[in-house]
């Protein structure tokens, strides 16, 4: 049908129809962009919020940890170090005591000497705790070495140990995370899993460096997240996302556990 046919009314009434249909058509997909954009946002609002959320976590688990070794060593120091200096305090005030005679003399002085001792080796584990100095002087590789020595030494553990890598002595900031990583790991595989032992390596794999733990403790469903929610977990998560790493924590009941992380 000719357009030129039709009567001018039925002309306004079909611009008037089509534009009011391009109006409606515009309106919806304006609401539609405008809702579809909101929920991006709103989408993208609740992905930063669980991210802030994940890192207070992480600070709350470092300050908490921070916090329960702070009261260790000052459980240390007055248990072990205060206390036993009292005592050498006692003794030194009993030599100044008259008429004292030569074996009671003698007997102050070696209670004092060996008080001190033990107060100054006490004071030596506090320290090397906190940074052990084989680390600090040596580096990475040294102060792992130094450590599965101490477990197979005071834990009862065998500790297997290899590395292939090179470790940077300027990157000795980082590293001292992945030291307290293993410490943490070994303290667990111990503490919990009741270990026997313990395998450790170092390996570079396409320019990432790697390290793969193991123990042949009694393991946990590691399938249930709740058992991943520990403090120490908590803590080792926060060390791997400052290093900018991944972990991968495999175990089963009675079968150990196995992890891998980057660094």
């Amino acid at each position: 049908m000719d357009v030129h046919s039709l009567p001018e009314k039925e002309i306004v009434a079909i611009i008037l129809y089509t534009s009011l249909f391009l109006m409606i058509l515009s309106v919806v997909l304006i609401v539609f962009f405008y809702f579809s954009r909101k929920k991006i946002i709103q989408k993208e609002l609740e992905k930063k919020d669980l991210i802030l959320q994940y890192q207070k976590e992480q600070l709350h688990a470092i300050v908490f940890t921070q916090e329960e070794e702070r009261k260790r060593i000052a459980q240390d120091l007055h248990d072990d170090i205060s206390s036993k200096l009292n005592i050498v305090s006692l003794n030194s005030h009993l030599l100044t005591a008259p008429n004292l005679t030569e074996a009671e003399t003698a007997e102050i002085t070696e209670n004092i000497i060996n008080l001190t001792t033990k107060a100054l080796d006490n004071s030596r584990k506090i320290a090397h705790n906190l940074l052990p100095p084989v680390f600090e002087k040596f580096g990475l590789n040294a102060g792992i070495e130094e450590l599965c020595e101490e477990f197979e030494t005071s834990k009862s553990v065998k500790t297997h140990y290899k590395n292939d890598i090179d470790f940077d002595q300027k990157d000795i900031d980082r590293h001292l995370h992945v030291f307290r990583i293993l410490q943490e790991l070994m303290n667990n595989s111990l503490r919990h899993g009741k270990a026997t032992e313990v395998w450790i390596s170092f390996a570079e794999k396409d320019g990432v460096n790697t390290c793969n733990y193991e123990d042949n403790g009694i393991g946990f469903d590691s399938t249930n997240a709740e058992n991943q929610k520990g403090l120490g977990m908590k803590n080792i998560d926060s060390r791997i996302s400052f290093l900018e790493g991944t972990i991968k924590i495999t175990s089963e009941i009675d079968n150990g556990i196995a992890v891998n992380f980057t660094f």
